[in-house]
């Protein structure tokens, strides 16, 4: 084989494999089509606990940190800035509307060491389990920069707990 019909052949497997990705990320997006992300702001009387800036690893299926669900919006790492709030917690992530976790939507907080593709030190990144409707629970993973995982998962727990008590 010459040189130009190798270099043919593997520009052509590369094609191939561009398309298969591009084929399944768009099928991912179709069968995830009916998922919004909650759009939206605290509550103008919602007291500010803290704030944390770290990064959005994923969204998956609750209990599957393999399976990326392809949410407008929560779709791809990003940096991101977590604000804890007395009504729940705020997501900024970069080039994408803020997004508002209502203290009720959130199931479990918890700490992980695998989302994805990413593998962290152990128990590094924040698991938050929150309801995305009914039926659908899922899990957001961040790695927090400034605080360990440990502290941002106690701070969101703690409010769970606070807002269970209370009712």
């Amino acid at each position: 084989m010459t040189r130009e019909g190798a270099l043919a052949v593997m520009v052509l497997v590369a094609l191939v494999l561009i398309g298969l990705l591009a084929w399944a990320w768009w099928r991912r997006t179709r069968r995830d089509s009916g998922l919004r992300a909650p759009v939206g702001e605290a509550p103008a009387d919602a007291a500010v606990l803290s704030r944390h800036e770290g990064l959005y690893v994923a969204t998956t299926r609750h209990g599957e940190p393999l399976e990326r669900l392809a949410i407008r919006g929560l779709g791809f790492r990003s940096r991101a800035d977590l604000t804890v709030t007395s009504a729940g917690v705020a997501i900024d992530l970069t080039g994408q509307p803020r997004l508002f976790l209502p203290t009720a939507q959130i199931d479990d907080v918890a700490q992980a060491t695998v989302a994805i593709d990413r593998v962290v030190e152990r128990d590094g990144l924040v698991r938050i389990s929150w309801r995305l409707d009914d039926q659908d629970v899922v899990d957001s993973y961040f790695r927090p920069q400034g605080a360990s995982a440990r502290v941002v998962a106690d701070e969101i727990s703690a409010l769970s707990q606070q807002t269970g008590k209370n009712e």
